[in-house]
């Protein structure tokens, strides 16, 4: 999908050359520059192409193409996109609702059946050469909202966000066991570490207090987790949670560090038959990302989402917060 961005130099500006203005104004990386000078009129001042050591004058037009419309797409096998539930869309991000029970992007067997399929499918349906680019991943039996980034730099730019915490997901999840109610503004912090157990293939495992010899244990990985309580019932919680790292299983492996495994996670948590009665009923692990924070990685304007709830998710809507 073609990506162009233009500037103008500004009557005030300081800047003597198009590069500069390239990376002054347009924020852009010296990799994004050097890959824009290989393209068909990649750079361009008043719209003919240029080198970025020429000179500007105030009021000058500077355009810089990201990306060409014969940008090669991943060749995933695409088909019906009917299913996909698509929560937000501008010309940089693609913003869907994953259901539980379907892979992110394609792995071992799970080639053709993923929701970057559906993307793709969608992506060929609208004629739009678009690679498909999940901006993070949820586990397979994770609901909830996933970002597509439609261009290199967006992608890039949504991955800083990650990392610098401007890009926030809020996640429900229901556990087992009663936690005291919080007020909204009130959020508690699980700073334990976590590893990968030795004797499982998939299981990890929240280290509470780790040891003097832990410090140089190669193994443990710093993990932090907030949460706020939404909801208490006598023997389960509804509770809403911010991830200031992503480990693979993070939110599972510290809530069951606490004391509250989630509800239908089969990996983490044995659910006792005389609690299934009054506990809600989870054909598996009750954990839904129902809320995003973004900014518009060209425009940056702040973008919040909501995501719809699950069927299996909608019995708590009357606990959620107004």
């Amino acid at each position: 999908m073609e990506k162009y961005i233009s500037f103008t130099v500004p009557s005030d500006s300081a800047i003597s050359t198009v590069g500069q203005v390239l990376r002054a104004q347009g924020h852009l990386t010296k990799k994004q520059i050097s890959r824009a000078k290989f393209l068909p009129d990649g750079i361009q001042k008043n719209g003919i192409r240029c080198r970025i050591t020429e000179f500007v004058l105030p009021g000058d037009e500077i355009q810089v193409c990201l990306e060409t419309a014969e940008t090669a797409s991943e060749q995933l096998v695409s088909g019906d996109f009917s299913s996909l539930e698509i929560l937000y869309e501008d010309q940089d991000i693609l913003a869907v609702n994953k259901p539980a029970g379907m892979l992110t992007h394609p792995s071992g067997t799970h080639y053709a059946d993923t929701l970057s399929n559906l993307v793709a499918a969608y992506f060929q349906n609208k004629k739009a050469s678009v690679r498909v680019r999940p901006i993070g991943r949820l586990d397979k039996e994770t609901s909830g909202i996933i970002l597509f980034a439609k261009n290199q730099v967006a992608a890039q730019r949504l991955q800083a966000q990650r990392e610098e915490h401007v890009f926030r997901k809020e996640y429900l999840a229901v556990v087992a066991g009663y936690l005291p109610e919080d007020p909204a503004d009130l959020w508690h912090t699980i700073s334990f570490p976590v590893k990968k157990v030795s004797d499982h293939p998939l299981r990890m495992q929240a280290v509470p207090a780790p040891d003097d010899n832990c410090s140089t244990d190669a193994s443990l990985l710093p993990a932090v987790t907030h949460y706020c309580t939404l909801y208490s019932a006598a023997n389960w919680s509804l509770v809403s949670l911010r991830l200031d790292t992503g480990r693979t299983h993070q939110i599972r492996v510290h809530m069951k560090a606490l004391g509250h495994p989630l509800l239908g996670d089969t990996l983490y948590y044995e659910q006792k038959l005389d609690n299934f009665s009054v506990q809600p009923s989870f054909a598996r692990t009750a954990l839904h990302a129902w809320k995003v924070y973004f900014r518009q990685p060209f425009e940056g304007n702040e973008i919040r989402l909501t995501g719809t709830l699950p069927e299996d998710f909608r019995a708590i809507i009357p606990y959620l917060p107004l």
